[in-house]
């Protein structure tokens, strides 16, 4: 079946706001108590909507509190953003302005509830058919149905969709929902992306005649 759809996470793919997330939850959890770095981002919070990354560190809160923690952690975001704090990776945008122009349908699907917010700052959120944030379905990555709403809001089948995930629970997202997916890994250490079907470094990598014409004759059924 006939490539027709690309679905995008947002952080680690088309922008880069890991500095901003990873210093406003680092802040947050060192304000409740909690020792928090790297690893623990990586391991614990990555690619998880924001009260799931809260709940998975601070496991002996009570709920109310861990609801307090996760938004404190977005007001220090938002702040960090309007600082300037993230950067829009241009060959990112160079990739979807090409897909664009080929008549593929664009999807953007990221845990974060700020999804819209960042992609207009970003200046790119014209080139989105189908925009899906964290707050928008009822289980967050590594669920599929963040992948399976936007392919359902494009009108496209699981086959006609390819995937291009940075976090490990967004690549097991979906290839649970059955997709075709690009693991996009730029060697900051953003997990273990081995189930994905092709890792590359950068978007800017993708020659998109090829990759179309590739993922078009795959005759294995993705779903």
């Amino acid at each position: 079946m006939a490539l027709k759809g690309l679905i995008f996470d947002l952080d680690g793919v088309l922008v880069d706001t890991v500095p901003a997330h990873f210093s406003a939850w680092q802040r947050m959890f060192e304000e409740y108590g909690y020792p928090f770095g790297p690893r623990e981002y990586r391991e614990q919070v990555d690619g998880l909507r924001r009260l799931e990354g809260a709940q998975a560190v601070m496991r002996d809160a009570p709920p109310e509190k861990v609801t307090q923690a996760a938004e404190l952690k977005n007001q220090y975001y938002l702040e960090l953003i309007e600082q300037g704090c993230f950067k829009t990776f241009e060959t990112s945008v160079r990739f979807i302005r090409q897909c664009e122009a080929r008549g593929l349908l664009l999807a953007a699907a990221s845990s974060s509830v700020n999804v819209r917010y960042i992609l207009k700052k970003a200046g790119i959120s014209d080139a989105f058919a189908v925009v899906i944030g964290g707050d928008d379905v009822k289980k967050g990555k590594p669920d599929a149905e963040i992948f399976l709403s936007a392919a359902e809001k494009l009108g496209l089948s699981v086959p006609e969709c390819v995937v291009f995930e940075d976090a490990a629970s967004g690549v097991l997202a979906a290839k649970r929902g059955g997709f075709y997916c690009v693991g996009v890994d730029d060697n900051r250490d953003s997990g273990n992306l081995e189930l994905a079907d092709e890792i590359v470094t950068d978007l800017g990598m993708i020659d998109i005649d090829s990759f179309q014409n590739r993922i078009d004759r795959l005759s294995v059924p993705r779903n």
